[in-house]
This record gives C-alpha cells, sequence and structure tokens, in this order.
C-alpha cells in the first residue's frame, strides 16, 4: 500500500505542478516577485527609520544628562563653601552616576548609527538589484509578449491551434456530408433508369410477375368480347366467333364460316 501510496502521491503532484504551468503567467509572476522585493526595501527602510528614532532619543537623554553635569558640580561646591560636606558628596555621586549614564548612553547611540549604517547599505544594494530586476522583468514579460504573439500567428498561419483545428474539422464535416449526398443522387438517378423504382411500386401494390401476366390475359380476353359484340350488332346474320379459352391457352382467334358457302346453300 505505501508504494501505491507514494505513486499516487507523485501522479497527482505531477497532475498539480502541470495545470499550475499551464494557468501560470510568467508576466504575472514576475510582477508578483517584484512587489515582494519592494515589500522588503519598504521594511528596510521602515527598520531604518526605527533606528534613526531610537538613537535620537537616547541622544536627547544624553544632552539632558550633559546639561546636568556642570549643575551638580556647582552644588557640590556651594555645599563645600557653606559646610555642608554630605550634601557635596551626594551632588557629587550624582555627577559621577549621570557620567556613567552618559557613558552607556553614548555607545548605545554609537552603536544605534552602526546599525544605521548598515541598514542604508543594504537599503542601497537592494534598490539597485531592484532597479535591475524591474528593467529585467519589463525586458522578459515584453520577450514573452513576443513568443505569444508569434506562436499564436504561427498557429493561426498553419492552422495547428485550437480554434483553427475545430474550424478544420467542421469543414470536413461538410465535405464529406456533401460527398455522401453526391453519391446517394447519383444512386437514385442510376436506380431510377434502370426501372427499379418502378419493381418496387409494383411490389407496394401486392402484384408480382404471375399476377401481372394474368392480368393482361384477363385485359385481351375483355377487349376481345366487346369486339365480337360489336361486330354482332353489325352483321346480324354473321355467326359468333368461338372465343379463345384460357384453360387452352390458345390465344389464335376462331376461323369465321365461308361465307360463299353459306350463300350457295
Amino acid at each position: 500500500m505505501a508504494g501505491v501510496a507514494g505513486r499516487m502521491s507523485t501522479v497527482i503532484k505531477a497532475k498539480i505542478s502541470r495545470m499550475l504551468d499551464k494557468a501560470e503567467d510568467p508576466g504575472e509572476t514576475l510582477d508578483y516577485s517584484y512587489q515582494k522585493q519592494m515589500e522588503m526595501l519598504q521594511q528596510v527602510k521602515k527598520g531604518i527609520a526605527d533606528v534613526v528614532t531610537a538613537k535620537k532619543r537616547l541622544q536627547l537623554q544624553a544632552e539632558k544628562i550633559q546639561q546636568s553635569l556642570p549643575k551638580l558640580d556647582a552644588q557640590a561646591r556651594t555645599a563645600m563653601s557653606q559646610g555642608r560636606e554630605d550634601l557635596a558628596r551626594t551632588a557629587l555621586e550624582r555627577k559621577t552616576f549621570a557620567q556613567t549614564e552618559l557613558q552607556g548612553l553614548d555607545a548605545q547611540v554609537a552603536e544605534l548609527e552602526t546599525q544605521q549604517q548598515q541598514l542604508i547599505d543594504k537599503q542601497q544594494k537592494l534598490a539597485t538589484k531592484l532597479e535591475q530586476f524591474r528593467t529585467k522583468k519589463e525586458v522578459m514579460k515584453a520577450q514573452y509578449s513576443a513568443a505569444e504573439a508569434s506562436v499564436k500567428i504561427s498557429e493561426a498561419a498553419s492552422g495547428v491551434g485550437e480554434e483553427m483545428a475545430d474550424v478544420g474539422l467542421a469543414m470536413q464535416r461538410a465535405a464529406d456530408k456533401t460527398e455522401s449526398m453526391r453519391a446517394r443522387a447519383s444512386a437514385m438517378d442510376e436506380l431510377d433508369a434502370a426501372g427499379a423504382f418502378d419493381d418496387v411500386l409494383q411490389v407496394g401494390s401486392g402484384q408480382d410477375d404471375i399476377d401481372k401476366q394474368l392480368h393482361e390475359l384477363t385485359s385481351g380476353a375483355a377487349v376481345d368480347d366487346e369486339l365480337a359484340k360489336m361486330r354482332a350488332e353489325l352483321n346480324p346474320g354473321a355467326a359468333p366467333a368461338e372465343q379463345p379459352s384460357l384453360d387452352a391457352g390458345s390465344t389464335e382467334p376462331a376461323t369465321e364460316p365461308n361465307k360463299t358457302t353459306e350463300g350457295n346453300a
């Protein structure tokens, strides 16, 4: 199961990677990278501003302490002149503590100045790289747009694009249908010329070849009967002619009697 799970994971990752690669727009990716680097540059600038603010605060505090030193010294001298050695000692102790604190503040200010300079150097380097990246980004975007346009033009010219492929398939289907209709029309004309549709009509009416022949014989006999009646009406003294028998299968007309012999008798 572990092997199957690993294989499925690999297949899924490959498909996701393919989908992401298909959906990824290099121009958008480059713009996003430039935006993130701009945010980093802004953070560096903000860091420099914070360091400068902290340094200024320490410098103001150091200036305040520096201004208090002459005052403490004067107080110690005044106390000594008035015989107040205890107050003079206290003033001198405060002066010593202020000097120690001032030295610490000077060290912190110097450290902040070093950090500030380092951040300024980083800002300058990052700004230079960012400007170079921006120029390169625009060039790459222009090259990608030109390549994409070239591919689309080539696909349209060669007919290998998706839309052109659909149009080509539609035209092929239309041509196939046209050829099929032409072949059908030609076949219909050929069958009509060969009389195939007459047989179809006869089959549709329920008559076969035997029925057709019997119908023709019956129709001929009816015509012969009509002719005999007309002959009898026109020649009342003439003997009626014998009618052909369907059972004998003879179609020869009966021989009329000899009018000369009948007249002599």
